[in-house]
């Protein structure tokens, strides 16, 4: 049964409203022979879908993006390079481009932002990482208040610095070398912490995986791990939970 059918017979009240939604929740994706795009994402899971830009062809990459802004208005893109967005830019004028996180986005419709994240950094190296996860928190309707290198190596940046925790709904903490900055931060704060190892550091480091290990093995609760470097994860799961306590709220 093709949608026309389907809202004729919501219309005539042979199907619920229950039954409806959960259709509409299931539409089939576009395809593109190369791609198939999932306009629905964010009537099932709150938030839209997100381009992963690295490593995808030139013809692939403009067409999946031309596709979400002329349909969603707004599109987030990471891992980008800036051969990338001048290639969107040539088509998509309006595209907006953060060296630094890599992040190529649209955004037409501006959301309100709600709630309050934290991005705090062990280090200024990690902050590329940083980036990423505070740009999808905010593009997903958050505010970021950012704490840059505040990393254990001088504690008293990070105590000097706890007022920035104050109302937050969670704190996403980036770090690499030994990674023990998150433990420390949930050591000190109510609200869950989101731990954001980075491949940052010496050979001892092995890309990220020390960080990693300290994080997983920490002995303060309220940690999540996401994986090494992944700051688009970080800033998704931040995000969600934010939503989740603001619409608790109130919002």
């Amino acid at each position: 049964m093709d949608i026309k059918e389907f809202l004729n017979k919501f219309k005539e009240g042979k199907i619920s409203l229950e039954e409806t939604e959960t259709y509409l929740k299931n539409l089939p994706y576009e395809d593109l022979d190369y791609a198939k795009l999932d306009y629905h994402r964010s009537i099932r899971s709150g938030f839209g879908e997100v381009i992963f830009c690295e490593g995808k062809a030139d013809e692939h990459l403009l067409g999946i993006y031309k596709s979400f802004s002329q349909r969603e208005g707004n599109v987030l893109g990471t891992r980008a390079s800036s051969r990338q967005y001048e290639l969107i830019k040539k088509e998509i004028p309006d595209v907006l481009f953060d060296e630094i996180s890599g992040v190529l986005k649209i955004e037409r419709n501006k959301k309100k932002r709600i709630g309050k994240i934290v991005v705090a950094t062990g280090g200024t190296a990690d902050i590329r990482f940083a980036e990423e996860a505070a740009q999808t928190a905010e593009f997903f309707g958050a505010n970021v208040d950012r704490l840059y290198d505040v990393g254990i190596s001088g504690l008293h940046r990070l105590l000097n610095n706890l007022n920035h925790f104050k109302d937050a709904n969670a704190i996403i903490a980036v770090a690499g070398m030994e990674g023990a900055l998150p433990g420390v931060i949930a050591g000190l704060v109510d609200v869950p912490v989101i731990a954001l190892p980075t491949s940052v550091g010496y050979g001892a480091n092995f890309k990220g995986v020390s960080a990693l290990l300290t994080m997983l093995n920490s002995c303060a609760e309220g940690i999540n791990v996401v994986n090494i470097d992944n700051g688009f994860g970080a800033g998704y799961n931040a995000a969600q939970i934010n939503r989740l306590v603001e619409r608790h709220n109130g919002y």
